[in-house]
């Protein structure tokens, strides 16, 4: 028996530098395209009735945002006479100086634009108040 010498074929090799190509313009496309589709989402909130909070010790601040986006607080000499947003903080601040641990609580208009209510909210959050309620409105005490 002779031996026979069998030549080995080289196995043939995938190029793979094309396919690399193909997921690093997807990974740049998904990375583009991921941001705008979170931000134009429509939201329609639902509608339901809160449960009441439970009474606290202290009477809560409440900040109230009107339809024109001024602010009013029910602390001071005129709380029904719009404020600026120092004055807000300061009384803020103020009061929770006097007494500890107040609960600060924000009522906006229905027609009020969000970014008030939340500006009033980061108002309350720079005099130092560490979580703040929103008053709502019972869709069943309309009824």
């Amino acid at each position: 028996m002779a031996k026979e010498k069998i030549k080995k074929r080289p196995m043939a090799e995938i190029n793979v530098v094309p396919y690399i190509d193909v997921m690093l313009v997807l990974l740049v496309i998904f990375m583009i395209t991921a941001p705008l589709l979170t931000q134009g989402v429509k939201v329609d909130l639902p509608q339901a009735s809160a449960k009441p909070m439970q009474s606290q010790k202290l009477k809560p601040m409440v900040i109230s945002v009107d339809a024109n986006g001024l602010f009013y607080l029910d602390v001071g000499d005129s709380p029904k006479k719009p404020i600026d947003a120092a004055t807000l903080v300061a009384r803020i601040q103020a009061v929770r100086r006097i007494k500890k641990g107040t609960p600060v609580m924000v009522r906006g208009d229905e027609n009020v634009p969000y970014g008030s209510v939340m500006d009033a909210m980061v108002l309350a959050q720079k005099a130092g108040v560490p979580s703040v309620g929103l008053i709502t409105r019972n869709p069943e005490a309309d009824r």
